[in-house]
């Protein structure tokens, strides 16, 4: 991913806690040599090394694993807020932009089963239902169903060789024209506006 200096976002914490606030991720690897992606839920993990991983799970029926080499890196990719800044909101003339945040996680896939791929659903289980009133735990299905749904699905963990992160908050512009945008954002409050203008007001220089 292109990143100029201005846009990387080097801080480790900050980069996990993106990840796992935007974990319906892009997984893309080579198929018959053309990119091929699945759109899945992925959930970042630590081992007791200390040591950062990534786990998800596709549909067995899904020919995208039956390609997966150890010995190749894939992409993960994990995609936040975005909003449009119009060159309109600048105090001088200039061309229109995209803000946005993301973050490419390249590792090697490793197909797991049995108690890894139990345990992997059970986290996403976990992650998903801590909101609901009345959360489905794998306790509390019934074991044939269970046992059924994981004949039906390819678990994966993926050990990461590479991260990329990217914060793209017009850092390039100076503080009076990002106060300019954030106020525009805010106005206009479409798609992910206020997101962005809530992102920009967090990187800004303490003033």
């Amino acid at each position: 991913m292109y990143i100029p200096r201005l846009n990387r976002l080097e801080d480790a914490d900050e980069v996990w806690r993106f990840v796992d606030a935007n974990s319906f991720a892009l997984l893309v690897s080579q198929v018959e040599g053309r990119p091929y992606a699945t759109h899945i839920p992925i959930l970042s993990a630590t081992r007791p090394s200390g040591e950062k991983y990534l786990h998800g799970h596709i549909a067995r029926a899904n020919p995208h694993w039956k390609h997966w080499r150890e010995d190749e890196e894939v992409m993960a990719v994990f995609a936040g807020p975005h909003a449009y800044v119009s060159s309109s909101w600048y105090d001088h003339p200039n061309v229109p932009t995209w803000n946005y945040i993301a973050v490419h996680v390249y590792g090697r896939l490793r197909v797991v089963d049995g108690d890894a791929l139990y345990e992997s659903i059970k986290a996403l289980l976990t992650t998903f239902e801590s909101g609901s009133p009345h959360p489905v735990t794998m306790e509390g299905l019934p074991p044939e169903l269970v046992k059924r749904e994981l004949r039906a699905v390819v678990g994966f963990e993926l050990e990461i060789t590479d991260v990329q992160a990217k914060r793209k908050l017009s850092q390039n512009r100076d503080d009076h024209n990002q106060a300019r945008v954030i106020s525009e954002l805010e106005q206009r409050n479409h798609g992910f506006d206020t997101e962005i203008a809530a992102e920009m007001k967090k990187n800004r220089p303490s003033r």
